[in-house]
């Protein structure tokens, strides 16, 4: 990384990658301690489609704080609570009921997850110069990334070594250091006035975001739904398929699960670098290119399932088509942010950047709940369920080619 990011950029990046390396490894390891102890895709579907609820409300909230709150301050309050969580969580195993607990904890990480990552995309515009903002989202991008790639790896090898407790020291350790990292940034901030009720600023900022994008960016709108159908139909057979797929459907071990979804984190990584690379030659235009081409791997994925393959040759063709089709979800992802924080003025980016995040999420845990019961009903039919995917996923993307050009035209 170039110095011309400026010391308080390094500082965030560095906390990013402790705390979201902490993390990771609580997101690969807490699912798949459910999936273990119940033995049900209906009912790890459901759990996981609770624990993203509460992250779209507070994903707009905290959109909503980046622009009136310090976001240095959000981010450590944020680490330090999370923290405080998981601590909770490890005293309560074996006292509590499993599920209730699992979803209530879930639902809190999520949520913080939510509050927290406009608070660090909205700061971006505030820590690097203009023409540095798409290279330094691919930066952000790649540390989530990154970390996500070593998390599930070294979580695969601890869970299935020495179970769920390790793991949760280990978070607790990561999310208290980077809270006091993050102490020491520096993030330009301009107090506002803050004296009506949160009721009132909600609904307030919420108008002013949403009258922005109808009045001076209806594309946006469009990119939303777009964003929408895909969490709906892709990145929710993603989230829980990959597991059930490997753990319920091929029988192998928790490790190759870690190796496996760590290797789907490196594809994001390699996705952001690619980004960061190509950053002058990627047209919003041809965006959708992008998403056809996850479609099309969803299919290869596919394939072994309905041909009968070893389950090893299974494992490896699915690993392979899941680092795909996150590299080319990442680029689409990171152009869409990019054009975001260069097109909307600076009091209105994070509102904006929280209420696409938010609405576009809506449709995700629909669709976790649902592959879910799919799963669990035709689990002798995971073939056909991901070809179903592939050929919707494709129609989508090429219906999207005509208005992705369209927001081409009001881009810089």
């Amino acid at each position: 990384m170039k110095m011309k990011y400026g010391k308080d950029f390094i500082l965030m990046v560095i906390g990013q990658i402790i705390s979201l390396f902490g993390n990771a490894i609580l997101r690969f390891a807490l699912p798949l301690y459910l999936l273990r102890e119940t033995n049900s895709p209906a009912l790890f579907g459901a759990v996981t489609a609770c624990s993203f609820l509460p992250m779209i409300f507070l994903s707009f909230l905290g959109g909503i704080l980046s622009d009136r709150i310090n976001k240095r301050n959000i981010m450590v309050a944020l680490d330090f609570l999370t923290a405080g969580i998981v601590f909770v969580f490890f005293l309560s195993i074996g006292n509590v009921p499993l599920v209730p607990l699992m979803i209530v904890v879930l639902m809190l990480l999520y949520g913080i997850s939510g509050t927290y990552q406009p608070a660090v995309q909205a700061s971006i515009p505030a820590l690097v110069a203009n023409e540095n903002i798409l290279s330094a989202g691919a930066i952000v991008n790649q540390v989530g990334s990154f970390s996500g790639l070593l998390g599930p790896i070294i979580g695969g090898m601890l869970f299935g070594a020495f179970g769920i407790m390790p793991i949760l020291i280990i978070s607790i350790l990561c999310f208290a250091a980077s809270a006091i990292m993050e102490l020491f940034i520096h993030i330009p901030y301009e107090k506002r006035n803050n004296s009506v009720g949160i009721l009132a600023i909600i609904k307030g900022d919420f108008y002013d975001s949403a009258n922005y994008m109808r009045k001076e960016k209806p594309l946006l709108i469009r990119i939303i739904v777009l964003i929408a159908i895909f969490n709906l139909i892709l990145t929710a057979m993603l989230i829980v398929g990959t597991p059930i797929l490997i753990v319920e459907t091929l029988h192998l071990s928790d490790e190759l699960l870690g190796l496996s979804q760590g290797i789907l984190a490196l594809g994001g990584l390699c996705g952001g670098i690619v980004t960061a690379i190509l950053s002058p030659k990627l047209k919003v235009a041809n965006s959708h290119i992008l998403l056809l081409l996850c479609s099309i791997f969803v299919g290869i994925m596919a394939v072994p399932l309905l041909f009968g393959m070893t389950h090893r040759m299974s494992y490896v063709i699915i690993t392979v088509s899941c680092f795909a089709i996150m590299g080319l979800a990442t680029m689409f992802s990171v152009q869409m942010i990019a054009t975001v924080q260069t097109e909307t003025p600076p009091e209105l980016l994070g509102k904006v950047i929280a209420l696409m995040m938010s609405v576009s999420m809506c449709a995700q845990p629909i669709g976790q709940a649902i592959y879910g019961v799919v799963f669990d009903v035709f689990q002798n039919d995971t073939g056909i369920i991901l070809l179903c995917v592939s050929i919707l996923s494709a129609l989508i993307s090429l219906a999207s080619r005509k208005f992705l050009k369209n927001m081409c035209n009001s881009c810089p």
